[in-house]
């Protein structure tokens, strides 16, 4: 994930079926998203789009490890 898709995690997707999303727009905030949402479904109301959330993937200390301070 770059610099630039970290910065915009909420993402419009076009849901295709038994096929990979294809990520439309990316967002910083989720309600620049839905309103961007809104105006795709007036504009392709037979074309289906959804909004999702990607986040990069962080490793996060086991439990007892983040107990001990052991990291």
């Amino acid at each position: 994930m770059t610099y630039s898709e970290q910065l915009k995690p909420w993402c419009i997707v076009r849901d295709i079926p038994n096929q990979e999303n294809i990520v439309v727009k990316r967002f910083r905030r989720r309600d620049d998203a839905v309103a961007y949402l809104q105006v795709l479904k007036q504009s392709a109301r037979d074309i289906a789009f959804k909004i999702i959330f990607k986040a990069q993937n962080v490793n996060m200390p086991r439990q007892n490890e983040a107990l001990n301070g052991s990291f």
